[in-house]
């Protein structure tokens, strides 16, 4: 009876939601026929992955431009957003577990680059709140706003929170410009000759592969006599980031993000939205 009562709640799940699962299908392998592909401007490398494709085709199919997906199902695949990017999350403790030896190898260098990321809650949480952002500026600067870090916050507010929205917005818009950026500034803080290459490969590292291969390989260019220690230390930087970077999103910069923010946000937000969030705090009580 149990058994027969899970399959029909199965079978109506599907029956409710299969255009989401084909929209999903048809965008991922739209995206991969199409590929990734890369080009330079000057001596920077800029890489375009599916992934860029991949959100640009789940925009055009939303509610607002072609309307294959409704509101509804809309709203429904946000719901979703968890147990899909679960699988990657398991990825990351598994390979946690498997390189254990080479991290610790890599030295305590790159365990302190994680303390870098605090300087996205001094610098982009205070413009967020002047801009009159409210809570989404919680989850958009309280990390680097990778895989990881989305599935953190989705798991501690839900997929349809302020906070997982503005995480989100900077996870799309890392895809959209990232790896041009960071191509570009990885050639341009080169240029300075400040800094040692194998800092800098050190630096290409922030949990995003994308956003590593854009400026690790346009390092491996510039320096082509170091091109081998850059991409290994890139590397070895970027799974540092993407495993470390959890736990210190979840017991260091989340929690000073919330804080700060508590205290900014009533001294230097416009004064309409604070007016606009006290009402809307006294409509909830």
């Amino acid at each position: 009876m149990e058994k027969t009562m899970q399959q029909n709640t199965i079978k109506n799940h599907f029956k409710e939601s299969y255009r989401i699962y084909l929209g999903a299908l048809l965008v991922v392998v739209l995206a991969e026929l199409i590929g990734t592909h890369q080009f330079k401007i000057g001596s920077g490398l800029v890489v375009i992955y599916p992934m860029l494709f991949g959100l640009l085709f789940g925009i055009l199919l939303g509610p607002d431009l072609l309307g294959f997906f409704k509101k509804k199902e809309a709203k429904k695949a946000s719901s979703l957003v968890l147990i899909v990017i679960s699988p990657f999350m398991a990825k990351i403790g598994i390979l946690a577990g498997a390189n254990i030896s080479h991290l610790v190898e890599a030295g305590p260098a790159l365990a302190f680059q994680e303390i870098g990321h605090i300087g996205t809650i001094l610098l982009a949480l205070p413009v967020a709140i002047i801009l009159g952002i409210k809570k989404e500026a919680i989850g958009a600067t309280s990390s680097t706003c990778r895989d990881k870090d989305y599935g953190l916050i989705v798991s501690l507010y839900g997929a349809n929170s302020p906070e997982a929205r503005g995480t989100l917005s900077i996870y799309v818009i890392g895809f959209i410009i990232g790896t041009v950026y960071l191509g570009l500034l990885a050639s341009m803080v080169a240029a300075t000759n400040i800094f040692h290459p194998l800092a800098l490969a050190m630096a290409c590292g922030i949990g995003s592969g994308a956003m590593m291969a854009a400026a690790s390989n346009t390092l491996a260019t510039i320096y082509p006599q170091y091109a081998d220690q850059i991409l290994v230390l890139a590397g070895a930087s970027d799974l540092l980031s993407a495993i470390i970077g959890i736990y210190f999103t979840l017991f260091i910069s989340l929690p000073i993000t919330k804080k700060l923010y508590a205290w900014l946000e009533p001294k230097i937000s416009p004064k309409h939205t604070r007016i606009a969030s006290i009402h809307s705090s006294k409509v909830v009580e």
